[in-house]
């Protein structure tokens, strides 16, 4: 499910948040897909609760997911987080097709870059659950 590198710069809370939001955003945990909880996910990963609450925490903040009192943490539908994810993704996306523009990467070939990324199953799910 998740995987977690000790040798990345970023906190462990912030890997497992991005490795929540790529499950959510990727149709591996489908809308309203309960996730594990704090106490299961922290053995699994053998790491505080306290680390999984605040990513957990962070998600809820940014739209990914929604929590039940008594039941759990859920995936979130396709929310307003969305929005913001995505202004923050085409701001990086800007950044980086300059700095490859400057290193002498062709605009045919950014857009060759971009037309091979990957579907995301993630994109059919709106159409899967529209009778």
């Amino acid at each position: 499910m998740i995987s977690l590198n000790y040798r990345d710069s970023r906190p462990i809370y912030e890997q497992i948040k991005d490795g929540l939001r790529k499950l959510i955003v990727t149709g591996a945990l489908r809308t309203g897909e309960k996730l594990p909880s704090v106490r299961a996910l922290a053995t699994q990963l053998s790491i505080n609760p306290n680390t999984i609450q605040r990513a957990y925490n962070e998600l809820e903040g940014e739209g990914y997911i929604y929590s039940v009192p008594g039941k759990g943490s859920f995936a979130a539908g396709n929310t307003g987080a969305d929005e913001a994810r995505r202004k923050e993704l085409t701001e990086k996306l800007r950044e980086l097709a300059a700095e490859l523009k400057y290193l002498g990467v062709t605009g045919e070939e950014l857009a060759a870059l971009v037309s091979e990324a990957p579907e995301i199953s993630g994109q059919n799910r709106e159409k899967e659950e529209t009778p």
